[in-house]
């Protein structure tokens, strides 16, 4: 679930290992470079951690984010 605080959304996802993590961060990486919004995320191990906000609106989140976070949740 997707938490919005301090003008960011933010998930963790869990995975069985680094490789299924991995593979999750470059499915991610596609579809955010299609939509020229990038986010910040943090790899360690079989976690993930990812934090979307729009830096062209002054670092809030903006409908690019939510839409991207949603495109996210589809490939899981």
């Amino acid at each position: 679930m997707w938490i919005e605080k301090d003008n960011k959304l933010y998930r963790s996802f869990n995975f069985k290992d680094f490789s299924d993590a991995f593979a999750f961060m470059t499915r991610v990486a596609f579809i955010a470079e299609s939509c020229n919004h990038h986010p910040r995320w943090t790899n360690e191990y079989n976690k993930v951690e990812i934090w979307l906000f729009t830096h062209d609106e002054n670092d809030k989140v903006t409908e690019k984010d939510r839409d991207l976070a949603k495109r996210i949740d589809e490939i899981l």
